[in-house]
C-alpha cells in the first residue's frame, strides 16, 4: 500500500471531496473545553540558554539526515532510513529548502548547496516524462510520488501525484529565490526551477474541475478523488493558481473552501477549521507566512491561517492533557499526533481494555478514521514551533529528556509508551524494555518541516526568500488573500 493509499485509508486525504472528521470534530462526544482563550501570539519573550543549544542541536542532527542520505549524484531524497526505500518525491522538495536553512546556520558553504540543488534541479528537470507507465519520472510535468532510488523513475504502480509534485515545486522555487547571486549556477537554479514550475499542467489535473485531482495513473488515468475542503493541499491549490502558463480558473479556491462551514468550530480550545492530524496544519505554512494574511473566508471568522494553526496546536496539547484514550505518557509536554509509523496492525486486550495499535498511519485526536493508538511523533509537535513557541519548545525539552530511545543521529523518533507486546511481529522500529516502542526510521516528510519550522521560528529564513516568489504572490491574490507582507 503506498502512503497516499495509508492516509486515504485513514481519512487524512480528502475523500469524495470532503474530510471526514472523526473524533472530537464528529463523533457526537463532546470534548472538554480547552482553554477558551490564548495568550497573544507575541506574548513569548524569547529562549532560555538550554532551549537556544537544543535548537541549535536539533537543526545540525535533522539536517544532517537530508545531507548524510540524499544521493548526492542524483538529489534523490529517500522515503525512509535506514530501512532501504525508494526516493520521495515531496521529500526532495524538503531537502531543497533544508539546504540554503544549512548555509545560513554555517552547516555546508553556499558552494555545497549550490553543487547539491543544481544536480538535483538538473536531474528533475532533465527526467525523461510522457504516458508510458514505466521508465518515466512523470508525466505532464508533474511527478510520480515515489520513484526508483537508481534510477529515479515510477516505483512499482504509484500514482502521479498533485500534491507530492506540489511540495517539489515549492522546495524548487525556494532555492530560486534564496539563490541570488549573478554567476553562472546561481542563475541556472533559477532557471532550472522556474522552468520545472512553469512547464506543470494544472488544468490537466482537474478531471472534475473547478478542484484539482490527487493525480492519475497510466493503466486506469485520473484518480477518483479531489482535493476539497481544508487539508495539506492548499499549497498545491496556490501554486497552480499562481501558474503564468497553464493556471486553474480562480474559482478553484471558492470550491476549495465550499467545505470550510462543515469542519469550522470548537473542540479543544477555540474556534477554528479543524483537522485531527497536525501535519495538516503546517506544510503549507512552510514555505508561505501566513501571519496577516486571509482569504475572504477566514478573513469574516477575523483570524488568518496562522492563528488558525495556533489554534490547531493548542488543541492537540489539550487533547493530550485530556488522554480520553488514557495512553501512557501523554500530557502538557508529550503531545503530537500526525502522519508517523506505528508498531504494527493488532488488537490486544490490556488492563481489561481492548486495545488496537496500526503501523503507518495519519493519526489524529480519536475517531474512527484518525486513529489515536498512544504514538507521538516529535516531528508534529516541533513543526508548530512557528505558532506556539511558549508550549511547543517545553515540549521538544521534555521529550529530549527522554534520551537515547527517542533521540538519536538524526534527531527525533517516533514512540509509543502504552507499546509492550513481545510477541507481536513489529511493522516498524522496536520494543525498548521497560520503555515502549520507538521507530528505528526517519522519514524524509518529517524530518522536513521540523527542519523548516525552526529555520522560520529562528529567522523566517524560508519565508524571507518564498516572500519574493511571484507565482506565489500571484497564486495568493487569485485566491483573494489580502493584508500581512502582501500589503
Amino acid at each position: 500500500m503506498t502512503r497516499l493509499a495509508a492516509l486515504a485509508a485513514g481519512g487524512t486525504l480528502t475523500s469524495g471531496g470532503m474530510a471526514n472528521l472523526g473524533g472530537c470534530a464528529g463523533s457526537g462526544k463532546r470534548p472538554p473545553a480547552g482553554p477558551a482563550t490564548l495568550p497573544p501570539p507575541g506574548a513569548w519573550t524569547g529562549h532560555t540558554p538550554a532551549q537556544t543549544a537544543l535548537l541549535d542541536d536539533l537543526e545540525r542532527r535533522t539536517f544532517q539526515f537530508f545531507w548524510d542520505t540524499t544521493d548526492p549524484r542524483t538529489g534523490l531524497a529517500p522515503d525512509r532510513w535506514p530501512t532501504p526505500s525508494f526516493a520521495s518525491v515531496a521529500a526532495v522538495g524538503f531537502a531543497l529548502s533544508a539546504y540554503p536553512i544549512a548555509v545560513v546556520r554555517g552547516l555546508i558553504t553556499r558552494a555545497q548547496a549550490r553543487e547539491r540543488v543544481l544536480t538535483t534541479l538538473r536531474f528533475f528537470h532533465d527526467g525523461p516524462q510522457g504516458p508510458e507507465p514505466r521508465g518515466r519520472i512523470g508525466h505532464r510535468g508533474f511527478f510520480y510520488h515515489f520513484i526508483d532510488m537508481a534510477t529515479g523513475t515510477r516505483f512499482g504502480d504509484v500514482e502521479l501525484s498533485t500534491i507530492d509534485t506540489a511540495l517539489l515545486v515549492a522546495g524548487a522555487l525556494h532555492c530560486g529565490r534564496w539563490f541570488d547571486g549573478n554567476d553562472a549556477a546561481e542563475a541556472e537554479i533559477r532557471r532550472l526551477a522556474d522552468a520545472i514550475y512553469t512547464r506543470v499542467d494544472w488544468r490537466w489535473a482537474q478531471p472534475r474541475p473547478p478542484a484539482i485531482g490527487h493525480g492519475w495513473k497510466p493503466e486506469s488515468g485520473h484518480l477518483a478523488h479531489d482535493y476539497l475542503g481544508y487539508n495539506e493541499a492548499m499549497l498545491l491549490y496556490l501554486l497552480a493558481l499562481g501558474s503564468p502558463t497553464r493556471p486553474v480558473d480562480a474559482s478553484a479556491w471558492a470550491a476549495w473552501t465550499s467545505t470550510y462551514p462543515r469542519i469550522w468550530g470548537g473542540g479543544y480550545g477555540p474556534e477554528h477549521l479543524r483537522y485531527p492530524v497536525l501535519f495538516v496544519h503546517q506544510f503549507t505554512h512552510c514555505w508561505i507566512d501566513f501571519r496577516g494574511l486571509a482569504d475572504p473566508w477566514l478573513r469574516s471568522r477575523g483570524i488568518d491561517y496562522h492563528e488558525n494553526s495556533r489554534r490547531a496546536t493548542y488543541a492537540q496539547q489539550a487533547y493530550a492533557m485530556h488522554n480520553p484514550e488514557g495512553w501512557a505518557g501523554y500530557g502538557e509536554n508529550v503531545w503530537g499526533i500526525t502522519a508517523c509509523d506505528g508498531p504494527a496492525d493488532v488488537e490486544r486486550v490490556l488492563d481489561g481494555r481492548r486495545r488496537r495499535f496500526v503501523s503507518y498511519a495519519g493519526r489524529g485526536m480519536g475517531g474512527a478514521r484518525y486513529h489515536d493508538d498512544g504514538t507521538i511523533a516529535p516531528y508534529g509537535a516541533g513543526s508548530s514551533i512557528v505558532f506556539a513557541p511558549e508550549i511547543v519548545l517545553p515540549a521538544l525539552q521534555a521529550m529530549r529528556s527522554l534520551g537515547e530511545p527517542v533521540y538519536g543521529r538524526y534527531g527525533f523518533h517516533s514512540f509509543n509508551r502504552s507499546f509492550h507486546l513481545a510477541d507481536v511481529k513489529l511493522a516498524h522500529g522496536r520494543v525498548v524494555p521497560g520503555f515502549g516502542w520507538v521507530d528505528d526510521d526517519l522519514l524524509g516528510i518529517e524530518q522536513g518541516p521540523l527542519l523548516m519550522m525552526l529555520g522560520n521560528h529562528r529567522g523566517e529564513l524560508v519565508w524571507n526568500a518564498m516572500r519574493s516568489d511571484p507565482f506565489l504572490r500571484r497564486g495568493l491574490v487569485r485566491a483573494g488573500f489580502s493584508g500581512g507582507w502582501l500589503s
